[in-house]
């Protein structure tokens, strides 16, 4: 919190803030020497005046895509090293034959200058949309910037060219200052949803309300407060014990997933103005506090594609198009696992995307869940499960059942699959998979991100592949009986519970081969315990159908 603000300092903001001007030359596209070259853009590549698509005024200006990408371009003088600027623009994208980014430099004597790589050459792409968007931004000039070049870029889309994009009122301008905020938000409260934490507050009031609010989490209760004119990147993996997360004004809610199971997490939320150095945080009084304790369960695996393929295999056995992940269509515009059969004409294909294996005798509850997106006509992705697949081979050679989930009805929106239950796999060898299909007539894309596997740990579980064979229950699913398999146990006692944590089955007498009659058993997933005399303890689940 800043606790003093000189009278003239404060003067001067609220002049600058009053008299903010646009350091752009014709931005607002009134002005056009001639239909295809608006006055005092220093590039203009494939762009053409409108007057039927527009934001304000009579015109706007419309980029036109092809074969290579084409700039739209000026270069901004009377930029001050370490002064806030609000850079902003309205572009308007609803033609699948194009699509556009922001690709602008701070500038020094005309060289580039790196900073604020990720607002200013994003990764991600527009999306199509029936009305004008808004790119705004503020951010602090570098050390030693003295001009800014503002960029502009249309792509052609999925290798069609010819479609149009159209921009209008283009600003950059000193931001204003302002004080920090009056008041915290209220209500501040984390709930526990499995492995996910979602967070939820009113919003802040007062006269001077927040811009923004920066929630800090850890898994110790040892928040400290934030640093005015220090901004906190956004960090959602808490593996390392704490994480951040920016949010605007106006969301009341945000969620950090993937957390360690049967982990209390402690968070911190604090509003604040301004952006950048000029960043202005609320931390007098008491910040509001929360906290919130996951289920108990284990990520199996996980898997989001944004650095590599993971434990995960691409098997391409028809076609010559595959999954791919070079791409940042992802959820939070990162990448994610994509295929499509498209590629001049729909193509036949057939390719998987298989999992690692994965032991679930050592798990109970196990819940399997992911996101698609899709878009085009072409057969449904499948999902599937197997416990008989060699881990490397045609996908063919072995048997897959075919899960249930929601998937994506088109138009690239992201679907979660809800909650599937795989527990009735038991087996220390199951893989799940997607099986993409396309035909010489239909060939949908289909995008694949955010997959998690959790399940409850079975306590006393033997954990490596070695020791599997020591404890056997045979067979799963069983339906008049199962054999005990224990060799070489001294076993001081053994128990069956069902799934609801009843015991069903004791003896004290176990010895190997041991057979038990389970026809009149309710059908569903039994735990088989067993204590040895040396003190270890070992379980295996089975399935009475």
């Amino acid at each position: 919190m800043k606790q003093i603000i000189l009278l003239s300092a404060f003067i001067m903001g609220l002049f600058l803030f009053g008299s903010a001007q646009n350091l752009m030359t014709n931005g607002d596209l009134e002005s056009w020497d001639d239909p295809s070259t608006p006055t005092a853009w220093d590039k203009a590549e494939n762009i053409s005046q409108s007057d039927v698509t527009v934001h304000g005024g009579t015109y706007s200006a419309q980029h036109t895509s092809a074969s290579s990408t084409k700039d739209f371009q000026q270069e901004v003088e009377g930029i001050t090293a370490g002064v806030n600027y609000e850079i902003s623009y309205w572009y308007y994208d609803n033609d699948p034959e194009a699509r556009t980014r922001i690709w602008s430099y701070w500038l020094n004597g005309g060289s580039t200058l790196p900073d604020h790589e990720d607002i200013l050459r994003p990764s991600t792409y527009s999306e199509d949309n029936p009305g004008w968007q808004q790119f705004t931004a503020t951010l602090t000039a570098p050390p030693t910037a003295d001009a800014f070049r503002l960029e502009v870029r249309v792509y052609k889309q999925d290798n069609v060219s010819g479609g149009s994009v159209f921009y209008d009122d283009f600003i950059v301008e000193q931001a204003g200052v302002d004080p920090e905020p009056d008041n915290y938000p209220t209500d501040f409260a984390a709930n526990a949803v499995g492995i996910t934490i979602n967070l939820t507050w009113t919003d802040a009031t007062g006269a001077q309300l927040p811009s923004n609010y920066l929630i800090l989490a850890s898994d110790q209760d040892n928040i400290q407060l934030p640093v005015d004119g220090t901004p906190v990147d956004d960090d959602t993996d808490l593996s390392d014990g704490t994480g951040a997360l920016n949010i605007a004004y106006g969301e009341e809610m945000c969620s950090f997933s993937n957390l360690v199971g049967n982990m209390q997490y402690f968070f911190t939320i604090f509003p604040y103005t301004n952006g950048g150095a000029g960043i202005d945080y609320k931390t007098d009084g008491t910040p509001p506090e929360a906290n919130a304790t996951t289920a108990n369960l284990t990520v199996i695996e996980s898997e989001n594609f944004d650095n590599d393929w993971g434990n995960w295999s691409v098997i391409s056995v028809t076609g010559n198009q595959e999954w791919e992940r070079d791409n940042n269509y992802g959820i939070g515009d990162s990448p994610c696992a994509r295929v499509s059969g498209y590629e001049g004409g729909s193509n036949v294909n057939e390719d998987w995307l298989i999992s690692p294996s994965m032991n679930l005798e050592e798990y109970e509850n196990e819940i399997f869940s992911f996101y698609t997106a899709m878009n085009y006509s072409g057969p449904e992705l499948e999902v599937l499960i197997s416990t008989d697949y060699d881990g490397g081979g045609d996908p063919a050679s072995a048997n897959w059942n075919p899960l249930t989930g929601t998937l994506s009805s088109g138009g690239w929106e992201w679907v979660n699959s809800g909650d599937i239950d795989i527990s009735s796999y038991n087996s220390s060898e199951v893989y799940v998979a997607f099986k993409y299909t396309s035909t010489d007539s239909e060939s949908a894309t289909w995008e694949v991100d955010e997959i998690l596997i959790t399940g409850t740990e079975l306590v006393g579980i033997v954990g490596h592949a070695k020791d599997q064979n020591v404890l056997k229950v045979l067979p799963s699913p069983a339906k008049d009986f199962i054999t005990i398999q224990a060799q070489g146990m001294d076993i001081r006692h053994a128990r069956i519970y069902s799934s609801n944590g009843e015991m069903v089955w004791s003896d004290d007498n176990v010895d190997m081969n041991k057979k038990i009659n389970v026809s009149g058993w309710n059908s569903g997933v039994y735990i088989f315990n067993v204590a040895t005399i040396d003190g270890s303890f070992y379980s295996r689940k089975f399935i009475v159908r």
